[in-house]
């Protein structure tokens, strides 16, 4: 079982503080995302957990073992704590063949011949390379270099896999398709995965849950895909889980209004006690038409973009975009061109207390 359980841990890099009394546990059998910007802490706790750095305080047990105490001095090696890495680079030998880089853990744990060829041509099947065994890595795309370095990590059969952005030097077809076989892989074997990135798209798509991070190296939120992108805990949250739209909403006498204007809100209010209120939204939750209901604006920019039509849109002083299906906006009739008049309604809205669009500049 790689269940992983990080308590109170702190480190420090040169007098600076990445990361401080983090807690956190990974349940066996998920893949568990570490999601922030650059430099937030994220791969330093995975280094953590691999064993390549150690803390200045706090424990992580990887299972049933206390990897790491630093109280008590404890810090196992890497090579006993059940897991393969996979890394940015791809790391793969150029010198050896497919079948040599697979088989390279093996060799050094001194695995019989026989059981050693089985091994790493199941694994080699299981990354959908077979028949590419004898070829070198100048011989490869870099998806399959990359298919290859995780045969590599999973070869000793580890019950955690721990991915620090092994995508990132894809192009996009690439990332799509693998980041499916990732998941799919991790079901099969019902091992534990823990993936590093800044990648909200990938994030999104591979993870049973993610920790979203914060430049400070805290941790914000922990979630399931949905709740994170759906119900975020904080407008930091909400920001950096892809393009956000905000509109600025002030309360006067008991009613709310929209910007400078005089259009009051047309949805459910805000609750609490904050006098000036910013609604968060995604262009997808903006339904732009030419009907009287909803908010009144003007279309300030239209831009074709092939499948879509997006625009950005002013109402009382506040700028937001939002888009519409190229298709459907010309059988709706819904392209805008620059100063037209529009109505917009909202599919969804996330309030926050003006006072965190401060904190956040």
């Amino acid at each position: 079982m790689a269940t992983i359980e990080l308590d109170h841990i702190s480190k420090r890099y040169e007098g600076r503080e990445v990361l401080s009394d983090l807690s956190l546990t990974i349940e066996h059998g998920e893949c568990f995302t570490l999601l922030g910007p650059s430099g937030c802490g994220k791969t330093v706790l995975m280094r953590l957990i691999a064993g390549f750095d150690v803390p200045e305080q706090g424990t992580i047990r990887i299972g049933d073992t206390v990897v790491v105490d630093a109280e008590k001095r404890i810090a196992l090696s890497p090579d006993t704590r059940d897991l393969g890495v996979v890394f940015q680079e791809y790391a793969v030998w150029p010198h050896m063949t497919v079948f040599d880089n697979v088989a390279y853990p093996l060799k050094l744990a001194k695995t019989p011949q026989a059981k050693l060829e089985k091994r790493v041509l199941e694994t080699i099947a299981l990354v959908n390379m077979t028949g590419l065994e004898r070829r070198l890595p100048s011989e490869l795309s870099g998806g399959q270099q990359q298919r290859v370095a995780l045969a590599r990590a999973l070869v000793a059969n580890p019950s955690l896999m721990l991915l620090d952005e092994p995508l990132s030097n894809l192009d996009a077809n690439l990332r799509e398709e693998m980041r499916f076989e990732i998941k799919e892989m991790q079901r099969k074997l019902d091992i534990t995965v823990l993936y590093v990135t800044h990648d909200q798209e990938i994030a999104l798509a591979l993870s049973d849950r993610i920790a979203v991070m914060d430049k400070k190296g805290r941790i914000l939120q922990v979630g399931t895909p949905f709740d994170i992108f759906e119900k975020p805990a904080s407008l930091a949250v909400f920001t950096f889980m892809g393009v956000a739209n905000f509109m600025a909403v002030r309360q006067e006498n008991g009613e709310f209004y929209v910007g400078t204007g005089t259009q009051p809100v047309p949805w459910e209010k805000p609750q609490g006690t904050a006098k000036n209120w910013v609604a968060g939204f995604r262009p997808s939750d903006v339904v732009i038409s030419r009907k009287e209901q909803g908010l009144r604006g003007v279309v300030k920019r239209a831009n074709f973009l092939g499948a879509m039509m997006d625009y950005l849109v002013e109402v009382d002083g506040t700028e937001f975009r939002t888009g519409v299906e190229t298709h459907l906006a010309v059988e709706a009739g819904l392209m805008f061109a620059e100063g037209e008049q529009c109505s917009l309604q909202f599919a969804s809205l996330h309030w926050f207390d003006a006072a965190e669009m401060v904190e956040e500049a």
